[in-house]
């Protein structure tokens, strides 16, 4: 047997190799060629059902399995393949699912991804439970990053709504739809900080803040994985990338990350460290990238030493997509069979499509070059996983049609994705209360995206129907507004796609006249304006965050025609909006906020719904100023100062155009008796929040502390606490933070968690550049 596999995976490897380098690609039978070789003679199946375990432990079960396997089933069970296809029937789709069927009939896949739907699931199940020697079950995963069918705002959209209540229902809304269509591991949440609005994917993550990501990745862990991992409305969640992704250099994707242990500790583990201790998230995907020079991917330190020895993680590590033969291309290995062996030694326990565990890792083993040990502990945390899933006592227990017919897109579905694309809303300006429009207003509604169906449903959109959105058009025809509606101009030319490039407008301005038409007949502009859908995620970094093509063009125009403009942007990362800022009075940041899109942006324009969202990231002035976030540190000569020798640009302000924490409402909050005293665990802060405004509304309290005097510079504010309440008007209401060692410490240069006494001042208010403050000193 073990040469035959040998024999298929030489065939498989030849026919996708090139194929497998490319991140994201899906492969079809076009790409194939050659042949896998002689049928294989099958061992008849021996299950594990068929062991006598009754009453064993699942270790004692996982080591009686372990036991019987074969080398090659033990690489096959850390062994991850795309959708291959159908494969069943006489005969498969393409050659790579005649390759891959076999492969599962030989018990040498542990886990497929792409693969959806209750019938299609069953069919591979049905293969490696039925007719491989073991009948070991596979997991079926699939990135459901912001909802499955029911398609929620992109997660730094969800971020700005800083209601984790909300967040958790809007991943097990996706776990409930995912499941139901066979599946039972995503690939989500992204935890990574960024502080680069360049990068793509921080459309895909929580923003800039340590502390803000940590309570998103508990959130999100607990909405996937809910109260029991083994039931059927459940799937595995995943923390991703581990590590250092989002700092990737010039926010350019894949690119080399360079941070120092504090950076790393403080900034960007503790989201992973939440989701790990306090969800129980049960997998981990490493990174494409390097940090410090070593691709994440075959990094000892991050996995063994950090993840694996000092927090204890007991579930699986699975590689991003080909992540482990990007080795070579890094200059880390020499080629496949090297770079099987650096993955295994470094701890990532499950290759994603390259191939190289399956092909190489049983002759590593034989050769004695890796030490079976490390396998066996590899395929140890697969089986764990699988057992925790449920499926050894069931492997079709995700596998129900009638599930599938009924729970997916339901109107239960789609009135939480409105409720958090409501509060998902940022309201950046509101000068002379332009909004919300009033009863009466005749409104021109302007821009492609205004009419748009596609591109609210964001990057990473699962299973979500193209065009589907209910777009902001739409939602001013169902509220009955009286508004005229102009294209203005095309964000893009032609239409793009996942794998695609955005084609960006950058001359047709033939819409213009009638923009600027609609917009003098009316009293006020609704302007539509931002990227497409697929102008940020994965691979889409831009080196030029402003409005893409000829829509800042556009927006002077309109804008000139009527100054009472309102501005509606609708983007997958901060924007650099700095002449819109001056000179139009109405900026609401709507991101790209899934089904619901339209409703709840005309919701918070009509006043329907007061917005309460606050940005997860910086905006910056222009883009010369990022990587800007507001937890910097102070430097030795800060500012700003009557002279020219200190740190500060000579073109541009320091400051933001709207600092972390930053939205605004309706309604108007504030805030007078802060109270600061030492406990015996640590501090408690109280602070008394008013409503003085004419309207109900929601605020998020944010607490900020700054550590004057440390061993190691802290920044001039960290977050270390926020609620979200809800204040009638006129209403008030004391809130009470409290801060234990775990919010006063930090890590230090060793990677060591210390708490120093000394003197911290405390800022709360509605955002990072609160100016209600008190100091205390921890050590009197």
């Amino acid at each position: 047997m073990a040469r035959s596999i040998r024999v298929m995976m030489s065939a498989l490897w030849s026919t996708m190799f090139s194929v497998a380098m490319l991140p994201g690609a899906m492969l079809s039978g076009a790409m194939l060629s050659g042949t896998a070789g002689a049928a294989l003679a099958r061992a008849p199946a021996a299950p594990l059902a068929d062991a006598p375990l009754a009453g064993a432990s699942t270790e004692e079960k996982i080591d009686a399995l372990l036991g019987r396997m074969t080398l090659e089933e033990k690489a096959g069970q850390l062994s991850q393949f795309s959708d291959p296809g159908d494969v069943t029937g006489p005969k498969p789709d393409n050659e790579r699912a005649r390759l891959i069927r076999e492969l599962i009939e030989e018990g040498v896949v542990g886990s497929t991804l792409n693969v959806i739907g209750a019938d299609r699931v069953r069919a591979l199940q049905d293969i490696a439970v039925e007719r491989s020697r073991l009948g070991i079950p596979m997991m079926f995963a699939y990135d459901v990053v912001h909802g499955h069918k029911t398609i929620f705002p992109i997660p730094l959209a969800e971020a700005a709504s800083w209601n984790m209540d909300l967040i958790e229902r809007s991943a097990r809304v996706a776990a409930v739809e995912a499941s139901a269509q066979g599946l039972n591991w995503t690939f989500a949440p992204m935890v990574d900080v960024s502080r680069d609005a360049r990068w793509g994917r921080v459309m895909e993550g929580a923003g800039e803040d340590p502390f803000l990501g940590a309570e998103i990745a508990v959130a999100r862990v607990q909405g996937f994985q809910g109260d029991d991992l083994a039931a059927s409305d459940t799937v595995a969640a995943t923390l991703k990338h581990f590590a250092a992704y989002g700092f990737a250099e010039a926010g350019k994707d894949y690119n080399a990350a360079d941070v120092g242990t504090v950076t790393l500790y403080n900034v960007i583990m503790p989201p992973f460290i939440a989701g790990l201790e306090r969800a129980g998230a049960r997998t981990v995907m490493n990174s494409f990238n390097t940090l410090n020079g070593v691709p994440a991917t075959g990094d000892a330190y991050l996995q063994r030493d950090v993840l694996k020895g000092a927090w204890g993680f007991d579930g699986l590590v699975v590689s991003d997509w080909g992540s482990a033969i990007e080795m070579i291309e890094h200059g880390f290995a020499k080629d496949a069979r090297d770079a099987a062996r650096l993955a295994m030694l470094a701890g990532s326990d499950m290759d994603m499509e390259s191939f190289v565990y399956a092909r190489h890792l049983p002759g590593l083993v034989r050769r004695g070059v890796v030490d079976e040990a490390l396998v066996d502990d590899a395929v140890r945390r697969v089986l764990r996983v699988k057992f925790e899933l449920g499926l050894f006592d069931d492997p079709y227990r995700y596998i129900d049609p009638a599930r599938e017919r009924s729970l997916l897109f339901t109107p239960e579905h789609r009135a939480v994705a409105r409720k958090v694309a409501e509060e998902s809303i940022v309201l950046l300006k509101n000068e002379n209360a332009v909004l919300p429009i009033a009863p009466g207003d005749k409104i021109a509604l302007i821009g492609a995206l205004a009419a748009d169906k596609d591109t609210p449903l964001g990057n990473w959109r699962a299973r979500g129907e193209p065009g589907s959105a209910v777009s902001v058009r739409e939602a001013f025809e169902a509220a009955e507004l009286d508004f005229e509606y102009a294209l203005g101009a095309a964000v893009e030319i032609g239409e793009a796609s996942f794998a695609t490039e955005v084609l960006v407008n950058e001359t047709d301005a033939s819409g213009f006249d009638e923009a600027v038409a609609a917009a003098r007949r009316a009293d006020k502009v609704v302007l539509v304006l931002g990227e497409d859908a697929y102008q940020s995620g994965e691979g889409r970094s831009r080196a030029d965050i402003g409005l893409p093509g000829v829509q800042q063009d556009l927006l002077e125009a309109v804008a000139g025609a009527n100054p009472d403009t309102i501005l509606v942007v609708m983007s997958g990362r901060p924007l650099a909006l700095a002449w819109a800022d001056d000179h139009v009075p109405a900026i609401v940041q709507a991101w790209h906020l899934g089904h619901e899109a339209g409703h709840a942006i005309a919701d918070v324009l009509t006043g329907a719904a007061n917005p309460s969202g606050k940005l997860p990231m910086t905006f910056p002035r222009s883009v010369g100023q990022v990587p800007i976030y507001y937890n910097h540190l102070n430097t030795g000569r800060p500012g700003p100062r009557d002279e020219v020798f200190w740190s500060h640009y000579i073109d541009e302000t320091n400051a933001p155009l709207y600092p972390f924490g930053h939205g605004l409402s309706y309604a108007r909050f504030e805030y007078s008796r802060l109270r600061v005293r030492e406990t015996a665990d640590g501090v408690e802060a109280s602070v008394r929040v008013r409503n003085v405004g004419d309207r109900d509304g929601k605020e998020v309290v944010q607490l900020y502390i700054h550590d004057r005097v440390a061993s190691v510079s802290r920044p001039e504010r960290a977050l270390k606490g926020f609620r979200k309440i809800a204040l009638g008007a006129g209403e008030s209401e004391t809130v009470t933070f409290r801060l234990t060692g775990k919010e006063l410490g930090f890590y230090n240069a060793r990677g060591e968690f210390t708490v120093e006494p000394g003197v911290f001042d405390i800022f709360v208010g509605g955002s990072s550049a609160a100016a209600l403050t008190a100091s205390i000193d921890t050590a009197d």
